[in-house]
């Protein structure tokens, strides 16, 4: 019998008790389920409640999708339905990974996450993309993710075998500045944290360098990095320029569309050149107005020592021309590590492009000489050297919400068949 139950895309609106148990007969039989797949379905506070009875039960449980189920409910209705779901998750003991993308829960609605963030220390992989949350239910979230560091650290105490947090992808959910001091005590907190997903919350430079170098600095077991669409101009691109070299085992580094800088662009790739990340294949850095030096120094770092792994970089919408031999040589560098030790990729498609090569397309024209670039960013470092020392002390702040755009979900989805 199959240890996977599924009722993935079927646009179900699940109202009562008696909808439910339609479809989760086979559920409510199976005495070793693993995953359970309900995205993309509507469940209402009755069934949710039903189906809370079902899963408390199910002791071998270990993933749980539970993303975009409450499309259509009422506001008051989802903080009833979350709770009944999540308080029965509790009591699942090998449960590690749960989704809960595109569900809307803002601040009014965050509260049943709470409980079950801060007290399921078998929790190592957490999915909270798209969920509306805003700067202050994010912070909720990330002193929940604190307090959990901390009841798996006394369950160790007690001789427990208890997981550390790997994953946690929250992104699309305008956490902005003002949350990054408690998301900075999260990850001191979790710091063997693998992958890190917090793409488009519109952060602004002092956030983002106040995340970097206080919060996931300490995050030295870090692979997967994406804080693409947030802004870091040359403050944050410093920052990360200051600390990228921590990350020893990191894999692949989001910084897309970030604003990241003339200036930020040739730091980071000087930083990139020094042989602190060798594991590195893959670099996204995207309509940053990188220029010609910082393609020149991200080039030097490919083709010596620092980056012997690097096999995907995306430098579309920046400010050099295409037509500059370091993109040829950039291509033919990334050409050759393909054709050499393709092998040598566990798990990488080699006839996949897009998880190859160099992608440089829809180059914008660079507007200003590199000298006169050079004089804008000397005067934006005069601005923001105060906000260097603000960011290392800065607590709660309030800033204006931005408007979300599409971004990718990190894609998890362990099971492939249906309980029969």
């Amino acid at each position: 019998m199959s240890k996977v139950f599924s009722l993935r895309g079927q646009a179900l609106k699940l109202d009562t008790a008696a909808d439910l148990h339609k479809h989760t007969q086979a559920l409510e039989a199976s005495s070793d389920v693993e995953e359970i797949h309900l995205e993309g379905n509507t469940i209402g506070v009755e069934a949710s409640q039903a189906l809370a009875r079902i899963l408390e039960t199910k002791t071998t449980l270990q993933y749980a999708n539970l993303a975009d189920i409450f499309t259509g409910r009422l506001l008051a209705e989802i903080p009833q339905a979350l709770d009944a779901l999540l308080t029965a998750l509790l009591k699942c003991p090998k449960l590690h990974t749960v989704n809960l993308n595109d569900n809307a829960f803002g601040l009014n609605t965050v509260e049943p996450l709470r409980p079950f963030l801060s007290r399921h220390t078998p929790l190592q992989h957490l999915f909270l993309n798209n969920n509306g949350l805003g700067p202050a239910a994010g912070t909720l979230v990330a002193e929940a993710l604190e307090q959990l560091a901390g009841r798996k650290a006394e369950a160790r105490k007690e001789g427990k075998s208890v997981p550390d947090l790997e994953t946690v992808v929250c992104g699309r959910n305008r956490l902005e500045t003002g949350s990054m001091a408690a998301w900075v005590k999260a990850y001191q907190a979790n710091d063997k944290v693998k992958t890190v997903k917090m793409v488009q919350n519109g952060i602004r430079q002092e956030g983002v360098a106040q995340l970097l170098q206080h919060g996931l600095s300490s995050c030295v077991q870090l692979e997967v990095l994406d804080l693409q669409d947030n802004t870091f101009t040359v403050l944050a691109g410093q920052t990360l320029a200051n600390v990228v070299e921590r990350w020893t085992k990191l894999k692949e580094l989001g910084v897309g569309d970030c604003l990241l800088s003339a200036r930020g662009g040739r730091l980071l790739g000087d930083a990139l050149a020094k042989g602190g990340n060798k594991n590195l294949e893959v670099l996204r850095l995207q309509y940053n107005e990188i220029d010609g030096k910082g393609l020149t120094a991200l080039v030097t770092a490919a083709s010596g020592s620092g980056l012997p792994r690097l096999r995907r970089v995306e430098l579309d919408g920046n400010t050099f021309s295409e037509e500059l031999p370091e993109v040829a040589q950039f291509e033919e560098i990334l050409r050759k590590r393909k054709e050499d030790q393709a092998d040598e990729y566990p798990g990488v498609d080699e006839d996949d492009d897009e998880a190859w090569g160099i992608s440089v397309e829809d180059m914008e024209d660079e507007d200003e000489s590199e000298e006169e670039a050079d004089e804008a960013e000397d005067e934006e470092d005069e601005e923001q050297a105060k906000i260097v020392k603000d960011a290392e002390i800065a607590e709660d702040e309030p800033v204006a919400q931005t408007k979300d755009k599409e971004v990718d979900e990190l894609a998890d989805v362990l099971g492939k068949t249906e309980l029969k």
